[in-house]
């Protein structure tokens, strides 16, 4: 049996991210992805090192890595369409849930239940809550490159998910905040001073 599942994830890298706004620089989903991996892996690391957590930082990236999957599906909606009203980001919610399952549809028999906790995970895990994190952090690290270059198309978006962001309890989070975000604005002879 062929399987289509990698196949369709690998579709990632076609579907661009931020349709409704102007754009410096396009982002894609498999971008996207791969930053939230990277950013859901340190908040774990540095709530686990620095505040005491007992989270499984390899377990959220590899849910980060999934966690747009269904998007090969259903495309990016942009968050002010989903969020519009209930009853939109309950059609939407449940649009996902049918692309999840038909991914996983498309596993081998014998994959399905390895795969399937990554594809559809239990949204109440501690690493799921730190996945949510990185995606909103990943947001807010397209704003600051954008607003650098002179992007005012991003201030709403920039100062609407840096508040989301400074409300949230974990104190890994706003760690990232203060210690990694200022660098993203920075040239890149700026970085390697």
């Amino acid at each position: 049996m062929t399987s289509k599942f990698f196949a369709f994830l690998d579709r990632m890298k076609l579907i661009d991210r931020w349709a409704l706004m102007r754009n410096t620089s396009v982002e894609d989903v498999a971008q996207h992805t791969m930053q939230v991996a990277m950013i859901a892996h340190a908040l774990c690391v540095i709530e686990n090192t620095l505040y005491g957590g007992k989270l499984d930082a390899n377990k959220a990236a590899v849910l980060a890595l999934y966690h747009e999957s269904a998007e090969v599906v259903t495309g990016d909606l942009p968050t002010p369409v989903k969020y519009y009203d209930d009853d939109i980001n309950r059609a939407y919610k449940n649009i996902e849930h049918r692309a999840e399952q038909k991914l996983i549809n498309t596993l081998p028999e014998e994959l399905k239940a390895a795969f399937a906790p990554c594809v559809t995970p239990e949204k109440s895990s501690a690493e799921y809550v730190f996945v949510k994190r990185a995606d909103k952090m990943s947001a807010l690290i397209k704003c600051v490159e954008e607003l650098s270059v002179g992007n005012k198309e991003f201030e709403k978006a920039y100062e609407a998910t840096a508040e989301s962001l400074k409300s949230v309890p974990e104190k890994s989070v706003a760690y990232f905040l203060d210690t990694f975000i200022p660098a993203y604005s920075m040239s890149l002879d700026s970085l390697l001073d």
